[in-house]
Parts: structure tokens; C-alpha cells; sequence
């Protein structure tokens, strides 16, 4: 997708970044690891991106060119516009890892099942702290952020309902997802603590005219 880059940056591995986007303008976000990505109607940061209503809206539960992230009121808040993700499918189903998440399922045995690393290397923090922590300055607390976008998260989804956590992620460079503001928004991301392929890496974020 041509566009004038607006800015750019590079995150690493596990953090929280927020920034600002005004209609029209597009993100892209590159990654080889999942992007918990977040949005709100930046004159109204009570209207945010919705799991279900993105889902339940476009009657499917992957989206990827074409398709919309919306809000609990039903309005569209972005398009995606570009989708270089060949190897897999996004996520609209689990939410956000965070610490007490990962202790849940060590304390349920299901964490090297899930994670595929043993518990010598649970991260600190997941995507719920980075998040939280990103948005706190602009009064949106742990609560109030939602489900999220999981950009890059290729979950299988069984024939009975369950839910399985596999390691397919984007190949060496990464790909690409970007993403048009169709209102003001503010957006927010955490790159995920995952270190399945190419997990060891962060995210690099471009914001394009």
C-alpha cells in the first residue's frame, strides 16, 4: 500500500505503545509475533473496538482485507486495508495474556500445553499490564480496555469449541497488517511477550498519509 509515512517506530519484545491517529490516516504494523492492537473514538474514548460486535457484525470470525473493526455502538472505527499474513489467520476469540492468566493455567497443569515453554520462563507481564499501563494516562482503566485485535495469532478452533494456542506466526522479515482510521482514534498495541517463531522480536509501527 503506497502512502507517505507520516513516522515510524520500532517497539520491542513485550511493551505498550499509544499514539494517535486522525480519520484517514493508516497504521501498519509489522511483526514475525502476535500485536494485541486496541482502538477508541478518540472524542469519545467510551466508544472502543468490540470483539463481538466486529465478529457478529460481518458474520465471521477472521477477518483480514476488507473487513472492518468495530465498535460496541456499530460504527466502524478502521479498515483493514492491507493483510500480508499468508501463513495463518488473526485472532478475534482470546483475549489478552497477562501474569495472573499465565499463573492460572500453571496452577491448572495446562501451561506448557499452552505456551510450549516450561515455567522457568513465564514472562512478568503480558498484554493486559502493557496495555493497562499505556492507556492509564488517558483515564481508561485495566477494566475499560477490551478485548483486543490479536494481529498475527492464529488460533485453531476445534469442531467442539475448544480452542487451541499454536505457534504459526509470520516468517523471517515479518508481515504486515495495515489498518485505516475511518474517525479520529486513539490506538494502542502491546507486543506480545510470546516467544514461539520469531517472538524473540518486537514490532515496527508506520503511520502513513
Amino acid at each position: 500500500m503506497a502512502g507517505t509515512v507520516i513516522w515510524e517506530k520500532a517497539l520491542p519484545r513485550n511493551i505498550g505503545f499509544a499514539f494517535d491517529l486522525e480519520k484517514g490516516q493508516s497504521v501498519r504494523i509489522r511483526s514475525q509475533t502476535i500485536i494485541d492492537f486496541v482502538c477508541f473514538n478518540r472524542d469519545n474514548l467510551r466508544e472502543r473496538f468490540d470483539q463481538a460486535r466486529t465478529k457478529a457484525n460481518q458474520r465471521k470470525v477472521f477477518i483480514s482485507t476488507g473487513d472492518m473493526l468495530v465498535s460496541k455502538l456499530n460504527n466502524t472505527l478502521m479498515t483493514i486495508v492491507e493483510d500480508t499474513f499468508k501463513e495463518g489467520h488473526h485472532d478475534l476469540q482470546e483475549g489478552m495474556c497477562s501474569r495472573k492468566r499465565h499463573e492460572l493455567a500453571a496452577a491448572r497443569g495446562m501451561w506448557e500445553k499452552t505456551y510450549g515453554r516450561p515455567l522457568s520462563e513465564m514472562p512478568p507481564r503480558g498484554c493486559t499490564e502493557n496495555l493497562a499501563t499505556i492507556l492509564a494516562p488517558y483515564g481508561i482503566a485495566l477494566e475499560d480496555v477490551p478485548s483486543p485485535f490479536n494481529i498475527f495469532q492464529h488460533m485453531i478452533i476445534h469442531p467442539d469449541g475448544e480452542l487451541e494456542h499454536s505457534h504459526i506466526r509470520p516468517k523471517p522479515p515479518g508481515a504486515h497488517v495495515t489498518l485505516r482510521a475511518e474517525m479520529n482514534l486513539l490506538a494502542a498495541l502491546s507486543t506480545c511477550p510470546d516467544v514461539s517463531v520469531g517472538g524473540t522480536t518486537g514490532a515496527t509501527v508506520t503511520v502513513l498519509e
